[in-house]
């Protein structure tokens, strides 16, 4: 692979969210996410699934939920790291190789997850703003990314 990505940060309105990248777990996912983020495609993406003590969804640029990239889709890399608080995971679709440019980050534990989307990172500064995130599906005034850069 080009590069080894191991931190990724999400500008949001409030400051910045830090997320430690695990290329250890899931390398072509951490891959796409960095390539994604250092291509623009995640800037000015919003939020737009937020479920309070579940998680905050977002990756797809329509805002609708029901797109992503035009890159291939990613074969999963199921692993066995838990879904808890700050847990970043990729969304899909019922086919478990449909994951894409979407994701995920919970606000809470959310084991029944665990086996069944891949975990790519996990938050290590700036939870407080993925918390303050307008709540909907989708939100009325959805939060977005700023910028978004993989290193």
């Amino acid at each position: 692979m080009a590069d080894q990505f191991s931190t990724l940060t999400f500008t949001l309105d409030g400051g910045d969210v830090v997320i430690r990248l695990r290329p250890d777990l899931a390398p072509n996912h951490v891959q796409r996410i960095g390539e994604l983020a250092n291509e623009g495609f995640y800037d000015g993406v919003v939020f737009h699934r937020v479920i309070p003590g579940f998680m905050a969804q977002g990756g797809d640029p329509t805002g609708t939920g029901m797109s992503g990239s035009d890159k291939p889709n990613l074969a999963q890399e199921f692993n066995k790291e838990p879904h808890v608080r700050g847990t970043c995971s990729m969304a899909r679709t019922n086919d478990p190789n449909s994951a894409n440019s979407q994701f995920f980050i919970c606000f809470d534990d959310a084991r029944f997850l665990d086996g069944q989307y891949t975990v790519w990172g996990q938050v290590e500064q700036g939870m407080e703003l993925i918390d303050a995130l307008p709540t909907g599906e989708p939100p009325r005034n959805p939060g977005k990314i700023v910028r978004a850069r993989a290193e």
